[in-house]
């Protein structure tokens, strides 16, 4: 698969991967995202647009992030070495950075005073609303009630940023609401503002911005390791949520003799309500605007859905992994909270590294591949930093000792 070639086939002029992706909005929505569309197309081929994403990438974010060996914690298995792509030191403390600038530079083309947004674990809050400030543009971020309490400090920081963090208290009071109360907001305000979505999903052109803004990822990350190895990566691993960072990573990587593996989060379990695996238990649906893996009932409606990462607590999918995972490039598999927790932990000792719980999902799979081969090795993309969770993990299991292996 030529991925140079694959970028200029998908997604097709209406906005779909294969089945998947496509445009289901509200009539009055139809022209504003066309607008987005045609200006995307237009700023992405341009030479000042690149040359001051790339200006804002080296001097702003700090890029390009480093890949880092682990190699005590790889100590601890039999010849398995684990790599990690470290999103953890972008600015802001995350990958979200890197399309939230992105996409801040492309409100100004267009002439918008506002962003609007959702978050789930906050990452994406702040890095929006730190792109707003550095923009100098308004910005309102939805996130649910569920979610506030337990990334506390990451709503600190967005309100410091200047934003204004709007309370969502409808249903689960997590991602999918805060989505939901973000797109309602947007149907109001679209004239002088632009939503900007927070992952690899939502309706054409977002899932194809986000994933190329995103790019910047696996093309440092495959160059870097080939310049500390000489070969490829055994595996490449990233959690999926809605999919941005495992998207980014993937793509650079869909050419070369490489395992691609997303990691769904399995929450308590396989039951109704305990996990957001929408790849692994979902069916084809429609969701916030796109079609994609959904986790549906009978009618159609989103199931509840759990994840002790609260950026991966989302009932669909992005579009492009519904696709890649049907053509069989991507192979996609489950951690539960309990391992996510202790990868987690095992990076903190072994490493000195707090990484994102979100993260932990994509860590806790290397940790078990590294279990069950003798040899080889696994790149995972370290998508954030776990600042933001270390209050509720401290709460909730302590200080990790019963985790670590000795």
């Amino acid at each position: 698969m030529d991925y140079r070639r694959y970028l200029k086939n998908y997604p097709d002029e209406n906005g779909r991967f294969g089945e998947y992706g496509g445009v289901y909005l509200p009539q009055e929505l139809i022209k504003p995202f066309e607008e987005i569309t045609d200006a995307y197309n237009t700023i992405c081929h341009s030479s000042q647009f690149i040359s001051e994403l790339r200006r804002i990438r080296k001097e702003f974010q700090g890029r390009p992030t480093p890949v880092y060996h682990c190699d005590r914690l790889s100590s601890k298995f039999d010849g398995v070495q684990i790599y990690l792509k470290r999103e953890d030191l972008n600015h802001t403390g995350a990958h979200k950075l890197n399309h939230c600038m992105g996409e801040g530079l492309l409100a100004k083309f267009l002439g918008k005073k506002k962003i609007i947004a959702e978050t789930g674990a906050g990452q994406h809050g702040v890095a929006l609303a730190t792109a707003a400030a550095y923009f100098g543009l308004e910005c309102d971020i939805y996130m649910g009630s569920v979610d506030i309490a337990k990334q506390a400090p990451n709503v600190t920081r967005m309100k410091m940023l200047g934003a204004n963090v709007i309370e969502v208290t409808k249903g689960l009071k997590t991602l999918k609401e805060a989505v939901d109360a973000a797109f309602e907001a947007y149907l109001n305000e679209y004239k002088d503002c632009i939503y900007c979505i927070g992952t690899a999903a939502g309706p054409h052109p977002f899932p194809m911005m986000v994933r190329d803004f995103q790019m910047v990822i696996g093309v440092e990350a495959r160059e870097q390791f080939m310049a500390m190895t000489g070969e490829h990566p055994d595996i490449v691993a990233a959690c999926v949520g809605g999919g941005s960072n495992s998207i980014g990573m993937f793509t650079p990587f869909l050419d070369d003799p490489v395992e691609l593996v997303g990691v769904e989060p399995l929450g308590r379990g396989a039951g109704i309500g305990d996990h957001a695996a929408s790849i692994t238990y979902g069916t084809k649906g429609v969701l916030h605007g796109f079609e994609s893996y959904l986790l549906q009932d009978e009618k159609g409606e989103a199931l509840p859905v759990y994840s002790i990462a609260s950026g991966l607590d989302y009932p669909a999918a992005g579009p492009e992994h519904a696709f890649l995972h049907d053509l069989g490039r991507v192979k996609y598999e489950t951690v539960s909270d309990e391992e996510a927790v202790e990868a987690f932990f095992n990076l903190c000792r072994y490493e000195g590294i707090i990484p994102a719980v979100e993260s932990s999902h994509a860590l806790a799979y290397a940790m078990r591949v590294a279990r069950e081969r003798k040899k080889g090795s696994i790149l995972v993309c370290l998508s954030g930093r776990g600042d933001k969770d270390v209050d509720f993990i401290a709460q909730n299991y302590g200080y990790g000792d019963n985790y670590i292996i000795k």
